[in-house]
């Protein structure tokens, strides 16, 4: 360290080797000046873009949130109607790692999530059996989109946007909305937090060259049906795994923590056989997965029905690589197909692409 005047304007200063000053300012070869925000744009507000976002902010990078949604949590979803709520996307999570663990309990202190002990049953060669599963299972409150609202709420989110064009300029990326054409801002990071084949198209507007392990990686959908019935069905179970038919799980919404209002029931069929299917027409697919329902004994009565296809909904590449990032280019992408295809997977992603683009800045940084 030396007595330096080159900074600040008020007298002398002391810098050290690198040029870092104790106020703050760093020499840029003319001229002392404070350092610029490190902005990074995150393309989806589901649970990986989430965790990826506020651990950036946390890390005291500027962060902005673009989703083409109306709200946050991606497929950690709720649909809510006047009398019953359903999850409709993931159906509980686990916790495994000590990081999401530590996570899960700042939810669960929050009163955001909490753990959901259904009466389980497996349906499987035409017999019902008990699940002997000891795993413990967590579920949002009141609603499964709870955690995601509750990450959302101090970042910067911009919803109703749906990214379709990204750019490099200068160095940085530009994006262009569908809704709002091109946008003001220029980030010195792109994060894609998006489902593999929507990532990887949107990385492809660029004209830039890409990595390609990941290119031909394919996720599977999924059909699912909500099911809300006006009396109670009791039937001996809130939950159960169904193995060698069109469905593979349904469960009672209002069995979980926080949940009120009329019974309703969320019904998903296999990855295998909706991606088959995927391009049948709602009341079609709806009419399959009743049926099959019904034969295992679900829907006894008339139900209010509604449908929901999700496109992209399970696939995981396998060795997985956690995160992808392109250090040159400055761009990331997040998400449970890169982890595992878990809701767990999808923050750990998240979280840990964030650590990286921080890491990466500080030897920027000391260069």
């Amino acid at each position: 360290m030396s007595e330096d005047s080159r900074c600040c304007g008020i007298g002398t200063c002391i810098i050290n080797e690198e040029g870092q000053c104790w106020c703050g300012q760093r020499w840029d070869g003319e001229k002392m000046c404070f350092p610029r925000a490190i902005r990074v744009a995150v393309v989806g507000a589901g649970i990986a873009g989430l965790s990826c976002a506020t651990r950036l902010q946390a890390q005291g990078l500027q962060v902005e949130v673009f989703e083409k949604s109306r709200g946050a949590s991606g497929r950690m979803s709720t649909r809510q109607s006047e009398e019953a709520s359903a999850d409709h996307g993931a159906q509980y999570f686990t916790a495994r790692d000590p990081l999401f663990m530590k996570a899960v309990s700042a939810w669960m202190q929050a009163d955001v999530a909490a753990v959901w002990q259904p009466q389980l049953k497996v349906y499987e060669a035409s017999q019902w059996r008990d699940s002997h599963a000891q795993e413990k299972r967590y579920v949002g409150k009141p609603a499964m989109n709870t955690p995601g609202k509750y990450l959302a709420q101090n970042v910067s989110a911009q919803y109703g946007q749906t990214i379709d064009k990204i750019a490099i300029k200068n160095r940085q990326w530009h994006l262009h909305s569908a809704e709002s054409g091109d946008l003001e801002q220029a980030f010195d990071w792109l994060v894609l937090a998006l489902p593999a084949p929507q990532a990887l198209a949107l990385l492809e507007t660029s004209g830039e060259p890409l990595d390609t392990s990941t290119a031909q990686f394919k996720m599977k959908g999924c059909w699912t049906v909500m099911a809300e019935f006006t009396e109670n069905l009791h039937l001996p179970f809130d939950a159960a795994f169904v193995n060698g038919e069109i469905i593979s799980w349904m469960a009672r919404n209002n069995s979980k923590p926080g949940r009120s209002g009329a019974e309703s029931w969320t019904i998903h069929a296999t990855p295998e056989w909706s991606q088959e299917w995927i391009e049948l027409e709602k009341e079609e697919a709806a009419k399959r997965i009743l049926g099959c329902a019904q034969k295992i004994g679900l829907v006894a009565q008339p139900a209010k029905i509604s449908v929901h296809r999700w496109r992209y909904a399970s696939g995981s590449l396998d060795p997985m690589p956690l995160f992808k990032l392109d250090e040159k280019l400055k761009w990331g992408l997040c998400g449970d197909w890169l982890n595992g295809g878990r809701v767990e997977g999808a923050w750990l992603s998240g979280h840990h692409l964030a650590t990286e683009i921080q890491t990466l800045e500080r030897a920027l940084v000391k260069r």
